[in-house]
């Protein structure tokens, strides 16, 4: 609200819109998570002893697998608009075809202080999600982040070993589905149908709110989808 005001004054507009421009980097609201003990003014996500080198608990590691482990159902509550997949969108860096890097995640990969992934660890006792848009609803995302990584604490998820030193931009498809990693949804109806199918993150956002964010979105992905782009028209219009 405030930078949309102050931009009017000098006769601009100022947007959080995740992709407005094709070629140019969009807009993202990056989580950094941590959790602490209040009373003895701890972070429970800080050990220097990490053995895997990047300062998190053993507790971390099991809320970051939980968000690893429901990465594409969160998709839907933090990337909830339909533009959000043209920032998150792999197509342009796997053919080579970006105008430079993006910094947004393509694989549901951890690693250290590395824009690569779609979580990284910039210094000991937090890591950052990366998927987050500039469109998200904060309140829903949270709780939606809280329910998956306190599944992983419940289930004592590993997200297995970082990914250090490895530019994500740099590694094929082919090779990341080799290795099994999960690719981040790259459409909204593919985020929304993740998001179905995870009960954990609807009851994260409730028994009465997760069905109606469905609806709603699923009819924003209608009538984006029954409207004719530009593009379609330079494509389409005198080729048949």
């Amino acid at each position: 609200m405030m930078t949309s005001q102050v931009a009017k004054r000098f006769g601009a507009i100022a947007t959080h819109m995740p992709k407005p421009f094709a070629r140019l980097t969009g807009s993202g609201c990056h989580f950094h998570i941590s959790l602490w003990d209040p009373e003895a003014k701890r972070n429970l996500f800080l050990d220097e002893a990490d053995r895997r080198g990047l300062g998190l608990s053993e507790l971390a590691y099991r809320f970051l697998g939980g968000v690893m482990s429901h990465a594409r159902a969160l998709a839907a509550v933090v990337a909830p608009t339909v533009n959000d997949y043209k920032r998150l969108s792999v197509g342009e860096f796997l053919t080579g075809a970006t105008s430079g890097f993006t910094w947004t995640p393509a694989f549901v990969t951890y690693g250290d202080n590395n824009r690569t992934h779609m979580f990284r660890v910039p210094e000991p006792g937090r890591f950052e999600s990366r998927l987050v848009s500039g469109a998200v609803n904060p309140y829903l995302g949270l709780a939606a982040f809280i329910g998956a990584g306190l599944d992983g604490i419940r289930r004592k998820l590993d997200p297995g070993e970082p990914n250090v030193g490895t530019n994500m931009y740099a590694t094929s498809l082919e090779e990341m589905r080799r290795k099994g990693t999960t690719l981040i949804p790259q459409s909204l109806p593919e985020a929304l149908a993740a998001l179905e199918d995870d009960p954990v993150i609807q009851e994260a956002l409730g028994a009465e709110l997760a069905p109606e964010f469905l609806k709603v979105k699923r009819q924003e992905w209608v009538r984006y989808h029954n409207t004719v782009s530009d593009w379609e028209i330079d494509r389409y219009l005198t080729l048949f």
